[in-house]
């Protein structure tokens, strides 16, 4: 039996581009939906849209060509335009895809905050809920302790619980007399004090 080899031809891929799309700044999120509502209306040849989270006032939007991805961003409140060049996913490979890294932040650590509205200001970690990516701090320089939510990227670690309790361990071993050394014992004087004891 003789197999027949049939070629088949299979269908040409276009190769798509992704595009930078300049937005009003803090209305990233509100720039996507109208984005994507016109993508979705209009049938447009775009593949994705991608707001990377601290990437402040640029959205990426990957589409067929150039025609397309204009045509979803023309006409559009808070939507300012396209940069001219198109960019490649190997350069923004590590702004879209998330980092699994393992959260080291335990309860007492002391932390300090890096994003806003307490940015700089150091705290101590109550209570950590992994599965939300938050930590529940209290402000150091607060007078009353208060708990704040934080985003977990939003702190950094400057000194854990453990640290400080083994330097407070050396601190007393330095204070405590060598072993086999003599205890010298000094004896106070009166002082010639005037008011009696049973005063």
């Amino acid at each position: 039996m003789e197999e027949d080899s049939i070629e088949q031809k299979e269908p040409e891929i276009k190769e798509s581009q992704i595009f930078v799309i300049k937005v009003t700044t803090n209305k990233e999120d509100r720039s996507l939906e109208l984005i994507s509502e016109k993508i979705h209306k209009k049938n447009l040849n775009v593949f994705s849209l991608a707001r990377p989270h601290g990437l402040r006032g640029y959205i990426f939007l990957e589409a067929e060509d150039r025609d397309s991805a204009e045509e979803a961003a023309y006409n559009l409140p808070y939507v300012k335009g396209i940069v001219g060049k198109t960019v490649s996913y190997d350069e923004i490979k590590n702004m879209i895809e998330p980092v699994l890294e393992e959260i080291n932040i335990e309860k007492g650590d002391i932390v300090e905050i890096i994003g806003e509205p307490f940015k700089k200001e150091k705290a101590k970690v109550i209570r950590i809920d992994k599965s939300k990516g938050e930590a529940v701090v209290t402000l150091l320089a607060a007078v009353v302790p208060i708990p704040v939510t934080v985003k977990l990227d939003n702190i950094k670690v400057i000194r854990r619980e453990k640290e400080a309790e083994e330097e407070k361990k050396e601190e007393t071993e330095l204070e405590t007399p060598l072993e086999g050394t003599p205890e010298i014992k000094i004896e106070e004087e009166s002082s010639g004090n005037l008011i009696p004891d049973d005063y």
